[in-house]
């Protein structure tokens, strides 16, 4: 249960003044929806402003109070035009305060003619005028507009403005309680930092590194703290010992000899099944470092050892590719393997059910679905899944639920997390790392090739699907909105159908799941030589004949999404080439972004330079990553801070016996404020 002391944080946001239905959208956008999110809606910069007693003493640029007399009003005669009010200030120097479209009837509204008002805004020239284009601030009397010397400015959505927001943050930090303090004395008294809720107001109130290091650190540690305590929990609970004797491992025969960094992990997973406590390991893998024969390995150790496996895959797609690998891979050692996905119904679904359930499927792939209620387990021993980002903690702990005694966990992911990251995400698990590419493997050229080369890129690619391989066209970001990314991608997909007819197929994110799944289809079997797609072209789709890779925009994506995408091609023994098309404007990072692609392949090296590429920015490339997992803090914050809060937990929770001390009854407190009670709730009676 929440603490009642957090209460007045999680009211919703219409219990502030002044918030109605009309409101509450735009606020919605933002995800302010409680009083906690707008305490934590923290400006993104202040306008620091000078109060002058006239205009003379004004430069242009510059951000200034001044008091002016309003002389005339002049509207410019159609909607278009500007609507200027004339106002003098005590020397009779002369501005326009200027007001375009709609706007103008705030103007009329606040500068009736003739009276004093003191105006907010930034000095602009026009022609020989001066002018305060839309000013910030109108104020009838002098110590209000004072009070507007330092100002923050806020993220917004449509429908809000700076001074709404304003209003409705302080009215949120008036609510705010006093919290008792979860942060280490020592920790807390060698910064400096206030207490939680001076800390709350000084970050609204001005640029105070402090007060913001203070919340960023808060976040962080909540963090720390719910996968640390997975962890504790993980180790105390009674998982089963699983130890193969090798029968099914020695009739593999693969492609390749396994890589070092193969064989390394391998033995980790070996030596974290052999325990009695769960395994909770994270398997990190570059685009085409043979993660799925890992995964093997460990599923066939489990069936070795009298137990089932279930690989967990997040699209219907992947799991299916999933199954045609695996059962091609361990078909000498005679092993029952099944699929199941959400579409399976019926006779079908019910004969799987049954074979899951006396045992005579060894190994389950599929979706959510080998998760439902429905389905039941003879004896679950290991859960292997998938592109782990696409699954939060929460999620990853309703999956161990599912065997008597608690699965071994196996998580994978293909796109390579910055150390500090993967601390930030899977605190809880252990990581092993596969940084090496199997033999046979070929570099990927990768050229960069200006956009207004485009004829000659579609000539060679006619070349390209002439002798028989097959491509991807990858259509650039327009903005964060799927539906310009589709216009982009449908305009394209047209002009590259006029010229080669029937065998290109289009993929996008608004495309139905079974209409998706029937193009990548005939992609896969060759039927369609060109794939035109959005970035929603599936991780870890595998079509060993396609060898060309063109990326339009590409100075638009992270680089770990261009490595993402560069990694669908160079699967097979033939060479295989990525192109980057870039637009004019490219800017500093987007071209060292592009050099970057061209110098390596290795992406754990990509994620590291994204992280200093993006500095402060999102995290890399938005759709692929999942999101770092904080709001608040910051990337230089996450990189400064982490390390400092993830010893702090871990002292909480050896040295203070988990949330029991005085200390760790304010953690708890924390957890809630953070949402990440599911830690809590792993404490016995939490």
């Amino acid at each position: 249960m929440r603490p009642d002391l957090l209460n007045p944080l999680f009211a919703e946001t219409e219990s502030l003044d002044g918030v109605g239905p009309k409101l509450k959208k735009p606020l919605e956008k933002l995800g302010l929806t409680r009083i906690r999110d707008l305490a934590y809606h923290l400006p993104d910069r202040f306008v620091q402003r000078r109060s002058i007693a006239d205009l003379d003493d004004a430069s242009v640029g510059e951000q200034v109070v001044v008091p002016l007399t309003v002389i005339e009003h002049r509207s410019g005669g159609s909607t278009r035009a500007p609507y200027r009010v004339m106002a003098q200030d005590a020397k009779g120097n002369v501005i326009a305060l200027t007001y375009f479209g709609r706007a103008s009837y705030t103007g009329r509204k606040l500068l009736p003619v003739g009276e004093k008002r003191w105006v907010a805004g930034k000095i602009d020239q026009y022609g020989q005028m001066l002018q305060i284009v839309h000013p910030d601030q109108v104020e009838e009397d002098s110590s209000a507009a004072m009070g507007r010397l330092l100002e923050p400015v806020y993220p917004l959505a449509e429908g809000l403005t700076q001074p709404r927001v304003a209003g409705l943050t302080h009215q949120a930090i008036q609510r705010c309680p006093d919290l008792p303090e979860w942060i280490e004395p020592g920790v807390l008294a060698k910064h400096g930092w206030p207490a939680w809720r001076d800390a709350v107001q000084r970050g609204h109130a001005g640029p105070d590194g402090t007060a913001r290091d203070r919340l960023a650190y808060d976040e962080l540690l909540a963090n720390a703290l719910a996968l640390m305590l997975v962890k504790a929990d993980n180790r105390q609970r009674r998982g089963q010992s699983l130890q193969g004797d090798g029968r099914l491992r020695s009739k593999l025969q693969l492609p390749f000899p396994l890589t070092g960094a193969q064989r390394r992990s391998i033995a980790e997973i070996e030596g974290d099944m052999a325990q009695q406590a769960p395994m909770l390991r994270l398997l990190q893998g570059d685009v085409g470092a043979g993660k799925t024969v890992v995964a093997l390995e460990a599923m066939l150790l489990a069936v070795e050892a009298g137990a089932q496996a279930a690989m967990l895959a997040p699209t219907e797609i992947l799991a299916r590719q999933h199954f045609e690998t695996l059962s091609r891979l361990a078909a000498p050692t005679g092993v029952r393997i099944a699929l199941l996905t959400g579409r399976d119904k019926g006779r079908a679904r019910e004969s799987t059910l049954m074979s899951l359930l006396d045992g005579s499927i060894d190994i389950l792939i599929g979706t959510h679905a080998i998760f439902q209620d429905a389905v039941s387990y003879r004896n679950l021993g290991l859960v292997v899944i998938d592109e782990q980002h696409r699954f939060g903690v929460s999620q990853r702990l309703l999956l161990t639920q599912k065997g008597r005694r608690t699965p071994h966990t196996l998580a994978m992911t293909a796109t390579p997390i910055p150390r500090t990251l993967t601390l930030a995400q899977y605190g809880e698990m252990d990581v092993s790392k596969l940084d090496e590419l199997p033999p046979g493997r070929q570099a990927i050229d990768t050229r960069v090739i200006s956009q207004d080369r485009l004829a000659d890129v579609i000539d060679g690619l006619a070349r390209h699907v002439e002798s028989g391989a097959q491509a991807y066209w990858v259509c650039p970001m327009v903005h964060e909105s799927e539906n310009e990314d589709l216009a982009a991608a449908e305009a394209r997909f047209g002009v590259l159908q006029a010229r080669f007819g029937g065998v290109v197929a289009l993929v996008h994110g608004q495309l139905k799941p079974d209409e998706k799944d029937a193009a990548m289809a005939r992609f896969a079997a060759g039927e369609a030589r060109l794939l035109v797609a959005t970035t929603v072209i599936e991780v870890g789709v595998d079509v060993p004949n396609a060898t060309l890779m063109v990326i339009e925009g590409a100075e638009r994506f992270g680089l770990a999404q261009l490595h993402q995408l560069r990694g669908r091609v160079g699967r097979g023994s033939q060479k295989s080439v990525c192109l980057l098309l870039r637009g004019e404007m490219l800017g500093e990072v987007g071209r060292q972004r592009l050099a970057l692609m061209r110098e390596t392949q290795d992406g754990f090296r990509l994620a590291e330079e994204d992280l200093q590429l993006r500095g402060g920015g999102e995290l890399l490339g938005t759709r692929q990553s999942g999101e770092t997992p904080f709001r608040i803090a910051d990337l230089e914050q996450i990189q400064r801070l982490l390390p400092m809060a993830h010893d702090d937990a871990r002292l909480l929770v050896e040295r203070d016996g988990g949330l029991a001390s005085p200390r760790g009854e304010a953690a708890r407190v924390l957890l809630y404020l953070f949402e990440r009670d599911w830690g809590v709730q792993l404490l016995r009676g939490g």
